[in-house]
């Protein structure tokens, strides 16, 4: 038997769903996600871990998805930009970035949104620097930096509000 005709058993909740297959070692997590289950929205970039461009969130952590074998996280939640809307409802990031006109030609924009939001779950925005520089990992050919801040600080706001009216 070659190395090519291997396949190992890989079992993963993708967006809430169970997934299940006999994967070869060197599937990516980003070219399962986009060729075997046709999940579109999250992009391959430069397929070096540079760009974002292919950010998911792995049990609620983001990572590359080009730089992680699919087998190696066996077992693990993996969000995609699919997976994030609720009942139909954008997510509060979707909706920061359109209010914020945070994306250009929109390509990067799927990585950048899942950055943003585990950026903050990591809590990492106590200031306008600190975003910038935890957003870093994630380019932007474009240039739509102030934009995607600006969304991001948006979201931190309405944040702030309910925690207030739910305090008051």
């Amino acid at each position: 038997m070659t190395h090519a005709s291997v396949a190992v058993p890989c079992r993963l909740q993708i967006n809430g769903q169970d997934y299940a297959a006999d994967l070869p070692p060197s599937v990516t997590l980003l070219d399962l996600l986009r060729e075997r289950l046709d999940l579109t929205g999250t992009k391959k970039g430069c397929d070096h871990g540079q760009c974002g461009a292919c950010t998911v969130l792995v049990d609620g952590k983001r990572v590359k998805s080009c730089l992680i074998l699919a087998v190696s996280i066996a077992d693990a939640a993996v969000t995609t930009i699919e997976g994030i809307s609720q009942n139909g409802r954008l997510h509060p990031m979707q909706q920061a970035f359109i209010d914020a006109d945070a994306f250009q030609c929109g390509y990067c924009t799927p990585g950048q949104i899942m950055s943003a939001i585990a950026l903050l779950e990591e809590g990492h925005i106590h200031s306008h620097a600190e975003i910038r520089e935890f957003m870093s990992g994630n380019l932007c050919r474009c240039g739509a930096y102030n934009g995607i801040i600006d969304a991001i600080e948006r979201v931190v706001a309405q944040q702030h509000n309910n925690q207030a009216g739910a305090a008051a």
